[in-house]
């Protein structure tokens, strides 16, 4: 096509044509040169794109830089497409647009036409008005896409390059009439020739053309320009980026899908094992159970890759994400199994007390009933009856606690003081002076370097000044990442003790020392050029002790509640008094087995209601909450959002420095906001659809039961081990909680089914009045909290942090293949970084950083261009610096290099425009 054009002889094939990009001066006549303003016209003639002969190998990079290195040197660029339809080219087109918005300082003025070769029927207008109609719709798409992440104002795909719809689209028939070599030529693709030279000419008359001797500088300008924003074509454009954000928000929803069903599974299996109707629990089994629940997600993966409109991208990503739902659902069940073996060894270490507990309670039943015989007369005197009963009650337990010890109060605390003193050799009083090593800023006082460790002052002196190079925080923040995860982890043991279930042990803080000091020598076998003082070790261990102490002392509590026998038997001395009244007044002994069948249930009847209306809220909040319904980078901007409003400087500091507390803190935040606001219009009315339900099932049990025994002449035991089954998915509830209970000449079963539905009346009440904002999620497993259950499903994510300024990837899949990214870079003085041999914090962004010649050193100088961290979503979250300028400098004991020639243009925003701001991103 150019070398008709033009008539010259650039070299022709099939395929790529040409290697790389070759240029040709022609003259321009005399006769033109009062047409044109210039006398040469410089044809470029480049590689084709996507090349057909290149199938499988990946060319996205060379093609990126190839279309923006030519569009951005020519006035006029002609785009040859084979066939009808430039889709191919349409993605290499928006990184172009993309990349000129950035080039801010190259001045350029490019403009298109697009050539359709090879078209069939050109005389077909309408069928091409739809086609060019299609073509300006999808590039002002991707250009607004474009704009959106450059904050440009561009709404069209001609506000960044000169392109007219009507004018710039060619249609050409076939070089050749029938097959070459002896097919002569087609007389009409002259006549298109002639037609686009024509209107090259129109473009080129209204350009001013550009001096020889400039052209130099052009390309160097340009060229210099394209590798400042290498990382743009290092990743994808923005339509895509945009594409795989809805794919991580799908995700999200496919992911949660699946854990919520595994949590339904969990929880009936945990009654199943409570109730000792299973004792073995198998990876087969709940991949079993899960299985529909996975056929659907697969079917719903399968019409979102198939029908989505972005199918042709998201196909790329379609085989990674199928492996990535396996994964995880491998993952889940895994963990599931692992938690459900731990209860049913606990369920065996726990047996002995609860025989214990249970022997108790059968005597105490046997001797109030031996009292109310005696005391059968006087029955209608309350009076005598109460004080009788509590007499009887309080040597009852008085008895019970001398033959059983109470359950002793802890001291975590103590215990780890102890520990230090007498296996760490830690003098008695150091620990009291321990430091919060979670939340200290430097951890120059915990280090020295290995070739002078002998010389702690020097060496304390020469880490420091090491600290003072831009870039050597990355040292700060490798150490920080130990001390988070290590106190991660150092949660998660103590969280699988289940103390609330079996109590506390001194050894436990023993195995958590010992974890922390084998993580320590761990870290410090690498080739790292300083060691931890022993300081380290301690202030470690103290700070985690001190912060999960609460937890450790709250879980003992429920745990000496439930098993002490003076919290025990005094939580149940209105229970007994109501039975023991009943033997009094007479009646039947069905009536009696019945209450105390209802007592019994009591408990696990709350539990249920309780659990089973905060597992409807975690779908409600995942689903309706608007800051944790979406993908990980709509979080972070809402976490951003909060920050701003509240303007809290320490919050700053733990959403800097612990980002994954951080997140806790707010998925918790947001829970309990939403819970408060919900309460009374969504979150009683379901916890009483709840309790109804459990009601119906329970009776339909009873029902059941009955209607056993009556047609097959059962007896009262039948009865119980048939209602007892029929519930043992539902309730924490079985046979054994009724073991020495006396239920002879039970025998009126339709009597006991009556006095259950009357008492389970009450019960209901009872739990409904207590039913509240406090009690709510106090009266839950830590476990079954919806908060809890949000941070295990929010934080499975990933967690890599940029070396640069510690901002965490907002990818929503763990240990995803694609590259790191973040929509919300900061400055990096945000760290403490500073500028060598200064004590000036450094005020650049990573955004910035990567375009200059600027260096960073981990151990050696490297120019930050050289250093690719993916991702061509960034913000400058300026306002955050601007408004907290004195507190950082406090809190470093450092001054902002350059502060007010910098801070003028940030202070140009209100905090609103910066909250309004974040809503363009995400």
């Amino acid at each position: 096509m150019l070398n008709a054009m033009f008539g010259l002889q650039f070299a022709v094939s099939a395929g790529r044509c040409t290697r790389g990009a070759f240029m040709q001066l022609v003259r321009v006549s005399e006769e033109m040169k009062e047409q044109l303003k210039f006398d040469y016209i410089l044809v470029v003639d480049t590689e084709g794109l996507r090349a057909l002969e290149l199938s499988g190998r990946s060319t996205r990079h060379q093609d990126n830089e190839m279309a923006t290195f030519v569009v951005g040197l020519g006035n006029l660029t002609l785009i040859n497409v084979f066939g009808e339809s430039p889709s191919e080219l349409q993605d290499i087109l928006q990184i172009v647009v993309q990349a000129f918005m950035r080039m801010k300082k190259v001045k350029l003025n490019p403009s298109c036409m697009f050539v359709h070769q090879n078209v069939s029927d050109i005389t077909a207008g309408e069928k091409n008005m739809e086609g060019r109609r299609r073509l300006q719709e999808t590039l002002d798409e991707m250009t607004k896409l474009a704009a959106k992440d450059e904050v440009c104002d561009a709404e069209c795909f001609s506000d960044v390059i000169t392109f007219d719809i009507q004018k710039d689209i060619k249609y050409f028939g076939q070089l050749w009439e029938g097959s070459p070599p002896m097919a002569p030529p087609n007389p009409s693709y002259c006549e298109n020739i002639q037609e686009l030279k024509a209107t090259f000419f129109g473009h080129a008359s209204k350009s001013d053309g550009l001096e020889l001797t400039h052209l130099k500088d052009r390309i160097k300008d340009l060229w210099k320009a394209l590798l400042n924003e290498r990382f743009v074509f290092s990743f994808r454009n923005s339509l895509e980026i945009a594409t795989y954000r809805k794919l991580e928000t799908e995700y999200s929803k496919w992911s949660w899908s699946l854990r919520s069903a595994m949590l339904e599974i969990e929880n009936k299996l945990y009654n199943n094992i409570e109730n000792e109707t299973i004792d073995e629990v198998s990876e087969s089994d709940l991949q079993g159970k899960l299985k529909v629940k996975s056929q659907e997600v697969e079917k719903s993966m399968s019409i979102f890759f198939e029908t989505d409109k972005d199918k042709d991208i998201l196909i790329q990503w379609k085989a990674s994400f199928h492996i990535k739902i396996q994964d995880l659902q491998e993952n889940i069940v895994r963990e599931t199994k692992r938690k459900l073996n731990e209860i049913l060894q606990q369920r065996d270490m726990k047996k002995k007390i609860d025989a214990q507990k249970t022997r108790h309670e059968n005597t105490l039943l046997e001797k109030s009933k031996e009292l109310a015989i005696k005391l059968k007369d006087k029955a209608n005197d309350e009076t005598i009856l109460k004080k009788e009963f509590d007499s009887f009650w309080e040597e009852c337990v008085r008895k019970i606690k001398t033959e059983t010890p109470p359950i002793k109060n802890i001291h975590v605390l103590r215990d780890m003081e102890q520990l230090l003193c007498n296996y760490e050799s830690f003098p008695v009083n150091n620990w009291k002076m321990s430091k919060d090593i979670l939340s200290v800023k430097s951890y120059s006082d915990y280090v020295q370097l290995k070739k002078c460790s002998e010389s702690a002052p020097n060496a304390k002196k020469a880490f420091r000044s090491a600290q003072l190079k831009f870039g050597c925080i990355e040292v700060e923040n490798q150490i920080r990442t130990l001390v988070n995860d290590i106190a991660q982890q150092a949660h998660t043991m103590i969280m699988s003790y289940n103390i609330a279930k079996m109590g506390y042990n001194k050894t436990y803080i023993q195995e958590l020392a010992d974890y922390i000091k084998a993580r320590i020598v761990e870290y410090g076998q690498g080739s790292r050029k300083y060691v931890f003082t022993k300081e380290f070790y301690m202030d470690l261990v103290i700070s985690i002790c001190k912060r999960e102490h609460k937890l450790i002392t709250d879980q003992h509590r429920k745990f000496r509640e439930a098993n002490d026998p003076v919290f025990y038997f005094e939580k149940k001395s209105k229970e007994y008094y109501s039975i023991f009244q009943k033997y009094c007044q007479g009646a039947t002994t069905a009536a009696i087995f019945a209450e105390i069948i209802c007592q019994k249930l009591k408990e696990p009847i709350q539990k249920s209601v309780y659990k089973d209306t905060a597992g409807d809220f975690t779908n409600e909040i995942k689903t309706n909450c608007e800051s944790l319904n979406g993908n990980r980078s709509k979080l972070e901007k809402h976490i951003l959002k909060t920050l701003a409003e509240q303007e809290d400087f320490d919050k700053y500091l733990t959403y800097f420095n612990n980002p994954k507390d951080h997140l806790k803190s707010f998925i918790r935040d947001e829970v309990n906001q939403y819970i408060t606001d919900q309460f009374r219009v969504r979150v009683r009315p379901k916890m009483k659809e709840n309790i109804k339900l459990l009601q119906q099932k329970i009776m339909a049990a009873a029902h059941r039961a009955t209607t056993l025994v009556s047609t097959t002449s059962g007896d009262v035991q039948k009865w119980l081990d048939h209602f007892t089954l029929q519930l043992s998915d539902v309730l924490i509830f079985s046979v054994k909680d009724l073991s020495g209970v006396s239920h002879d000449g039970v025998d009126d079963f339709n009597l006991l089914e009556d006095v259950i539905s009357k008492e389970l009346g009450s019960i209901s009440s009872e739990i409904q009045h207590k039913f509240s904002k406090e009690t709510f999620p106090e009266n839950l497993e830590h476990k079954d909290r919806p908060d809890e259950i949000l941070i295990d499903h929010l934080c499975q994510c990933c967690w890599v942090q940029c070396p640069f300024c510690a901002a965490t990837c907002t990818n929503t899949v763990e240990n995803h293949t694609e590259d790191h990214s973040v929509p919300f870079h900061r400055v990096d003085g945000l760290t403490g970084c500073c500028y060598e041999g200064t004590e000036c914090l450094s005020a650049d962004f990573c955004t910035t950083l990567v375009r200059t010649g600027k260096m960073f050193y981990t151990g050696q100088w490297i120019p930050c261009r050289e250093y690719r961290k993916a991702g061509n979503v960034y913000a400058e979250w300026n306002i955050i610096v601007c408004r907290f300028q004195k507190n950082l400098e406090e809190y470093f004991e450092k001054t902002f290099h350059r502060w007010d020639d910098i801070s003028y243009g940030w202070s140009q925003y209100s905090k609103e425009q910066a909250i309004e701001s974040l809503d363009d991103y995400i």
